[in-house]
């Protein structure tokens, strides 16, 4: 991945974190998407991996 999408993901995954643990989110399946995306946009970014880029043949990484 590349510097940008590293960061927005890393970026969008935190405030999704923080905003579940602030109780913004209505119980019910907003809570559990915005759990999907915050666990989604940490592990892509921790990891430094994108199964869903892997897969398609796409890279924002520079070469």
């Amino acid at each position: 991945m590349g510097g940008l999408d590293l960061l927005l993901r890393a970026l969008f995954g935190s405030i999704a974190i923080t905003v579940l643990a602030l109780d913004l989110v209505a119980p019910g399946i907003w809570r559990w998407l915005l759990a999907l995306i915050a666990f989604a946009g940490l592990y892509t970014s921790i990891m430094r991996h994108c199964t869903l880029y892997n897969l398609i043949g796409f890279s924002t990484a520079k070469k």
